[in-house]
């Protein structure tokens, strides 16, 4: 866990690109089941994590997605894409498209800068 306060934890996923994903420590299964301080912490969250990817990685797209499938509760998926990234233009969930991938930018410096931002602004 990267990140964590009173409503909200961030994680990172494992994963070749930049993904984040954000979670509400409450157990809802939907958006509109969250407090209003949950949805603004929530929303402050992605706005970071989404302008960092921006500014630091340069990706081609960045993809949001609330699916919930699979982890029947809150939670937000923060993805930097590439497009010669493995899957590209299908969702990380598709059909890979090639091999060989690999982050220009390692990930730690990354990691530091959305944890200051976040712990200066969501504090």
């Amino acid at each position: 866990m990267m990140y964590s306060n009173s409503l909200i934890y961030i994680e990172l996923h494992e994963s070749e690109i930049p993904w984040l994903k954000i979670f509400t420590h409450a157990p809802h299964k939907e958006f509109s089941e969250c407090s209003r301080e949950e949805k603004k912490m929530i929303w402050d969250a992605l706005d970071i994590i989404e302008k960092e990817m921006l500014v630091y990685f340069k990706p081609t797209k960045i993809n949001i997605a609330s699916f919930g499938n699979m982890v029947p509760r809150v939670h937000w998926h923060i993805m930097g894409r590439f497009e010669n990234d493995s899957y590209f233009p299908e969702p990380m969930w598709g059909m890979k498209q090639r091999e060989g991938f690999e982050l220009e930018a390692p990930m730690e410096p990354f990691l530091e800068k959305v944890k200051r931002e976040i712990n200066s602004r969501l504090n």
